[in-house]
């Protein structure tokens, strides 16, 4: 019966190596988060393109199996880089090192992410979680942006925002530390697109429903909902950034979306 709901819920977007070989080819990716769930599955899609992925993520191993796989392809070349996001100093070497290593980006796909779901009254002795959720979710991929706009607009580039429908629906309960650093970035973006577009670059965000990753598995109360999995957001994702969408959202946001504001004003 899951099944079937996902079928109705996330229909599949399908895309061929070629579209993506012609998009991509000679250029310079960034994908934060791209160990594991969506952005191993966005770096293996771009493997068929004779591109440059700059990948990013906590664990060094994982990020060396991943540029394997890809690299086996012999189209894409990869570079990694290991770090914790959530570190400032570390974001700071690495944006330096970037600066140094590459004359400029064409796509910067902003997917590293941290979700929590947890009561209030089970947090008031954890405002760590508050500051690190923030740290992952806000500070890090506007820390990334504002150092990577130069290298952006050098290409006409691209800044694909993976984000989440909560930013679309009304505050609910359990969520507020993740809701609140998903909506501050997904806020600030928004802000700034209009200059950055009359810079020559395009703006993507990406409104994702919950997806089957790594980062859900510890929160038991995901495992019978309806989700998506990380290879059809990894293909809609990518979908949205050749086409150079404004944003993507699910079918069924619009009506979420009535649904949570009436149940909210009852």
């Amino acid at each position: 019966m899951n099944q079937l709901v996902e079928a109705l819920l996330f229909p599949k977007t399908s895309l061929n190596e070629r579209q993506i070989a012609k998009a991509f080819n000679k250029k310079t990716i960034l994908i934060s988060g791209a160990s594991s769930g969506i952005g191993k599955e966005m770096a293996f899609l771009f493997a068929n393109a004779t591109c440059h992925l700059l990948l990013v993520a906590r664990d060094h191993e994982r990020l060396d199996e991943v540029k394997r796989v890809v690299e086996q392809k012999q189209n894409a070349t990869v570079s990694i880089y290991a770090l914790d996001l959530r570190d400032e100093l570390a974001r700071e070497h690495f944006l330096h090192t970037i600066k140094k290593e590459t004359d400029g980006i064409d796509v910067l796909l902003s997917n590293a992410g941290l979700s929590i779901r947890r009561s209030i009254y089970e947090s008031l002795d954890r405002f760590h979680d508050v500051k690190r959720t923030l740290n992952i979710n806000y500070e890090a991929p506007v820390m990334i942006v504002m150092s990577m706009l130069p290298l952006l607009e050098k290409r006409g580039g691209q800044i694909v925002n993976v984000s989440t429908i909560n930013c679309q629906l009304p505050p609910m309960p359990h969520f507020a530390a993740y809701q609140a650093s998903k909506s501050a970035f997904d806020t600030w973006l928004r802000s700034v697109t209009p200059e950055v577009k009359k810079r020559g670059m395009n703006v993507t965000s990406i409104y994702l429903p919950l997806v089957r990753t790594p980062m859900i598995a510890p929160t038991t109360h995901y495992e019978k909902m309806p989700a998506m999995s990380p290879e059809q957001a990894a293909i809609k994702i990518i979908d949205a950034t050749i086409k150079q969408k404004k944003c993507y959202e699910p079918w069924w946001l619009t009506f979420a979306k009535l649904y949570s504001s009436r149940k909210v004003n009852l």
